[in-house]
């Protein structure tokens, strides 16, 4: 059993894994931001500690006093749109509270053995070279992606000047939602299943590298208590994609939607990434990690959720 600390347990990808974690017997505390009202289902399963991670002396208090083995940190503002408009926010909230947690796992946790981070492949931006390695020059072309990059620095510095145990998980687009619409598989399957006469999004043109959630949650399991882990950086992808317009193709032929799709009724990013498709080579050798949901599979997953959910 390990002692894990995990942020972001109200979030998606959190959802999914602190139950998991807790199925495998670890003990699990959630760091959590109080909102009245918000009530994690889970709660009864592991022990909830509660403080805005914006706030440096209540996390180094939580920390010292869980003294977690590893850390999980998984808690972030996530929409790429959002963050052209909310950049300074964007920033404080996966950069500020990121160094906040690691230097009060590093200054007052004496048992830490493993700090978990969730990057994103919005730090790589637009490569030359795909399928993307680990190795490649990050471009972010978004505060969001520049945020990302900003934290996984840190961690750096921490980790060639202290010996900071860190491991970094680079996530490829995540899908698999029952609740929130704004993200792209989302966005199109919950329009043509409520049978809107119109799905309207934004550009056609962009590839991405689709992962389903539970292999997502996958590579967080396999990372945790791995000695080869630490110190490195992870894809976490399929290593193939799909053009977004191609996948609307797909969604419709699924769902049978006998609606119009109406392009570029979204306002277009200053700069977008045409092609994201990573290379999860690294992480099938070191962590014995690979998906294993298709997508089509993932898709039959995520519109079953979207009926259930209504």
């Amino acid at each position: 059993m390990t002692r894990i600390l995990v942020t972001g347990t109200t979030g998606f990808i959190g959802r999914e894994l602190a139950p998991a974690l807790v199925s495998l017997n670890h003990d699990v505390y959630c760091l959590e931001r109080y909102v009245a009202g918000r009530y994690n289902e889970y709660r009864k399963h592991f022990k909830t500690v509660f403080a805005n991670l914006n706030d440096r002396f209540a996390v180094r208090n939580i920390v010292k006093a869980v003294q977690p083995e590893v850390v999980i940190h998984i808690g972030a503002l996530t929409p790429v749109s959002y963050s052209y408009d909310r950049p300074i926010e964007m920033l404080e909230t996966n950069y500020i509270a990121t160094v906040n947690l690691a230097e009060a796992a590093m200054r007052e946790d004496d048992n830490l053995k493993q700090f978990i981070f969730a990057g994103s492949s919005e730090c790589y931006g637009n490569q030359t070279t795909v399928p993307i390695k680990e190795d490649a020059v990050y471009h972010p072309v978004s505060p969001y992606g520049a945020s990302k990059v900003a934290a996984i620095q840190y961690l750096q510095y921490l980790r060639y000047g202290y010996g900071f145990p860190a491991t970094v998980i680079l996530p490829f687009n995540t899908y698999g939602r029952s609740y929130c619409k704004h993200f792209i598989v989302e966005k199109i399957l919950s329009q043509m299943l409520n049978g809107d006469r119109e799905v309207l999004l934004g550009d056609p043109t962009p590839r991405r590298d689709l992962l389903y959630v539970s292999d997502h949650v996958a590579a967080y399991l396999k990372a945790l208590d791995n000695s080869k882990a630490i110190g490195e950086n992870f894809n976490v992808c399929t290593g193939k994609n799909i053009q977004i317009g191609e996948l609307a193709e797909k969604c419709a032929e699924m769902t049978n939607y006998k609606g119009d799709v109406v392009w570029g009724t979204t306002p277009a990013r200053p700069i977008e990434i045409m092609v994201l498709v990573g290379d999860n080579g690294k992480a099938n050798q070191l962590l014995d990690w690979s998906p294993t949901v298709s997508l089509e599979d993932g898709l039959t997953k995520t519109i079953a959720k979207l009926k259930q959910n209504g």
